[in-house]
Order: C-alpha cells, then structure tokens, then sequence
C-alpha cells in the first residue's frame, strides 16, 4: 500500500486568530524573514496545495522564489517547483488566474458533478481527478502518495485546515503569529469550528517556539495529544 504524504499546515494569523481582514486588499500578517522561511519550507516539499476559494481570493503565484532553492532541488533529482495542488467542489476555477501560470506542474481534485466543468475551464492547464459524488479528503492523500508525494504543505484556507484537523490527518502545524489584533466579523480564521480529535481538553505537542522579528512561529504536532 502507498503511504500517504506527510501532511504540513502552514498559517500566519493575528494574535486574534485570524488569517485575513475584510478589505480587498490582502492583510500581510508574516515579515520578510518569515515569508523567507516559508519560502524555504515551500522548496522543502513535494507538493503545496491551497483551496479555491483561496486561489480566487488572493491569486497566489504559489512558486519558491529563491533562485538558490530551485537550484537545489533541480541537483536532488527533484522538479524545480514542487507540484501545485487544488481542490474544487464547485468546479468554480478562472484559467486566468496565475496559479496555472507560473511554477511547473498543477493539479486539481475535485468531484464528479464537477469534473466537465473544471475540464472546459481549463482544458491540459492542470492534471484533473474526481475523488467520487464528495470530497474525500482520505482519497486526495492516498493519490498523492501514488503520485510520489511524500511531503505536502497546504497553505489554506481555513476550510482546507479545520477539515483536515477534524479528520486527524494534518502531521505537522506551521503557525506564524503577527502582533495584529483583527476582530472583524467575518473575515476569516485558521481554524473553525469542528469535532476536533479528544476535545478540548487535548494538548498538542509542541515542537518548536521561535521569534522570527516581530512574528513568533509555533511549530505543533496535532497527532501527539495527551
């Protein structure tokens, strides 16, 4: 049986636990030596995936940006950008969004309803797979893992997340925590509310606390509760 990946949740929030603001700009929550590090976790990885909601919101280029890295991973035998993964239940995708347009190879998961839908947005853009009539994030992972994912990192959203936190399938957490205080109802969070695995009493372990300038990343296991 091919093993699924190792699953990395990468997040910068408020102190109040927040991913964004309600603007129409997006809220920069990392510093420049953050967002240097995530670079560095992004070239560490075989596989980002984002939602579509976020792709639709942000319009991310999703790439490593260090010359050095992709150099890097091109000398492991490795492709120069990890594969580019995105999940549609809607089948609600924009072709010209940078995401297809940028970096080397893409692929969605999405449903049956969906898949002609996704295929006549994008045409040979990204690879397409239906996980079935829903979406299934077990699914997802076992054929990211035939695919020879052994490392996904999944930058958002907040649905994306607490899905994958209340299925106890997320490894590793990545939070970056910025000195903001943002409180506006509706703008979204890291997490939501779920089923979470034990509770509210259950305790991660924690891996690491580190000050980056003036954001503290916080480094969780969330199998590891106590």
């Amino acid at each position: 049986m091919t093993a699924r990946p190792y699953v990395l949740l990468s997040a910068a929030t408020s102190v109040d636990g927040y991913l964004d603001d309600t603007s129409p700009e997006r809220l920069l929550l990392s510093n420049a030596d953050d967002f240097d590090r995530v670079d560095e976790v992004r070239a560490s990885c075989d596989a980002i995936l984002i939602g579509a909601t976020t792709m639709r919101k942000d319009n991310p280029r999703l790439l490593v940006n260090s010359e050095e890295r992709r150099a890097k991973r091109l000398a492991e035998g490795r492709s120069e950008y990890p594969l580019k993964v995105t999940v549609t239940a809607s089948g609600d995708l924009d072709a010209s969004l940078k995401f297809w347009h940028f970096g080397g190879q893409k692929l969605i998961f999405t449903v049956d309803p969906a898949v002609d839908k996704v295929i006549a947005a994008l045409g040979d853009l990204a690879d397409v797979v239906s996980v079935g009539p829903e979406l299934d994030w077990g699914l997802v992972l076992d054929e990211l893992g035939r695919r020879g994912v052994g490392r996904l990192m999944v930058e958002g959203g907040g649905t994306i997340h607490t899905q994958l936190m209340a299925q106890n399938l997320a490894d590793e957490v990545h939070l970056a925590v910025a000195p903001l205080l943002v409180g506006q109802v509706g703008a979204p969070k890291f997490l939501g509310a779920a089923d979470y695995p034990g509770g509210s009493t259950s305790r991660m372990r924690l891996l690491e606390a580190r000050p980056i300038g003036d954001v503290v990343l916080l480094r969780y296991a969330p199998k590891e509760r106590g």
